[in-house]
């Protein structure tokens, strides 16, 4: 197979390690609708497909341009707190199983505000056992701790360098959270961390999507807009006269929301989001919450006095929440719950929807517990995973740096 600029594929079975969930056999051979798109990828070893993979060597074969083309990365990033709740599950990681995938633990991210320097280690293991024990699959998917892949502080300054201030200002977050700091008293840190997560996604520039919920697609949009600026300050003719392959550096990337689950609200507000920052835990469940636990929080959550139950009515968040919720966990269509649950009171429903969690999260916590009784184990797949991930980062950085007239 040809070695492409820009990513690593100096063998087949390395491209498959990295790139692929499981192995493509025989890509040539597989049956394809004819006249697609795919199909005249599989066929054609010309250079058609360059402006698709313009990372591939003309000579790359066939088959890779098809591996390629069926092959989708997600990128995905948590806070180190310890806990993982619900919304982050159904948000974002539950929604890794079509796609090639990097999880990792944002710990550069969690130091922006003030923190419990002891706390942090353990959050960091704590977190990323978790990943794990809500079913990533180490043979498809890297788990890492972000501050042990370089590349991603690397990029973030270089980007910094093509940001302009006011795209940071603007940011919703910085307002909010900087505010609670005192204004003048907020770190840097929480004004350039929208760099940082840009850097995060882009470091690995396949990256077509990357699950977040609907209140962050205004970093993600910061993360386009800095793609395209780059493109176009760097890219192209100019990358191209100084060495590099030319067209653009980074790709675009898409959201990944899913239509369901992709923004749990509150228990104790349906129109606010499920958040561990919230100050009361009733308003959140947790993965490791007892079951005990998890019942009585569903018991006291929020309702209404409406009769019935529906899903849309905007006059009913928290009902249209908990039977989202529902369906979810519960595996069953949006007409199935609304068959079910339409005339049932809160007295009826609720209890039932606390079964449903529990059975759901029960695996999970088992799991967890495995999963940190083996602490060889888990320094073992966050290591593999900062490898894998830290190969794939440095050829980003390697580019852009060519690109941006470094001495190599």
């Amino acid at each position: 197979m040809a070695h492409a600029t820009g990513l690593i594929l100096s063998s087949s079975s390395r491209l498959l390690t990295l790139y692929s969930p499981p192995p493509l056999q025989n890509a040539h051979q597989l049956p394809l609708p004819p006249g697609s798109l795919v199909s005249a990828i599989a066929a054609d070893s010309s250079d058609n497909t360059q402006t698709l993979f313009p990372f591939l060597d003309s000579d790359a074969t066939a088959p890779t341009r098809l591996l390629l083309l069926l092959l989708k990365r997600v990128v995905s990033g948590v806070q180190p707190t310890g806990s993982i709740h619900l919304g982050n599950y159904l948000g974002a990681i539950k929604n890794w199983d079509t796609y090639e995938t990097l999880f990792f633990i944002v710990d550069l991210h969690a130091i922006t505000l003030p923190y419990d320097v002891q706390e942090l280690r353990k959050a960091t293991r704590d977190t990323a056992a978790l990943y794990l024990a809500c079913g990533v699959d180490i043979s498809k998917a890297s788990v890492f701790v972000q501050s042990h892949v370089r590349a991603h502080v690397e990029l973030m300054w270089l980007l910094s360098s093509s940001t302009p201030i006011g795209w940071l200002q603007k940011m919703t977050q910085f307002k909010e959270k900087s505010r609670k700091e005192g204004g003048e008293n907020a770190s840097v840190s929480l004004l350039t961390y929208p760099v940082l997560m840009a850097a995060d996604i882009l470091l690995y520039k396949v990256s077509d999507f990357v699950p977040v919920g609907e209140d962050q697609k205004q970093h993600l949009e910061l993360a386009r807009d800095l793609a395209q600026r780059v493109n176009n300050l760097y890219g192209g003719r100019k990358w191209k006269k100084l060495g590099g392959r030319g067209g653009s550096i980074f790709k675009i990337p898409e959201p990944l929301i899913p239509q369901v689950g992709a923004r749990v609200m509150s228990l104790t507000d349906g129109l606010s989001k499920m958040s561990k920052s919230a100050p009361s835990d009733q308003s959140r469940i947790n993965l490791l919450d007892s079951k005990d636990l998890i019942a009585d929080k569903i018991k006291r959550c929020k309702t209404d006095s409406f009769a019935g139950l529906e899903f849309d009515n905007a006059e009913r968040p928290e009902c249209n929440n908990l039977l989202s919720v529902y369906q979810i966990v519960s595996g069953k269509t949006k007409e199935e719950v609304m068959e079910e649950c339409k005339d049932m009171s809160w007295g009826t429903f609720k209890p039932l929807l606390a079964d449903a969690v529990i059975e759901h999260l029960s695996p999970i916590q088992v799991r967890y517990e495995e999963i940190t009784a083996e602490a060889a184990y888990l320094d073992k797949v966050l290591s593999e995973g900062a490898d894998r991930a830290t190969e794939i980062a440095e050829s980003t950085i390697h580019n852009l740096k060519q690109a941006m007239g470094f001495y190599l």
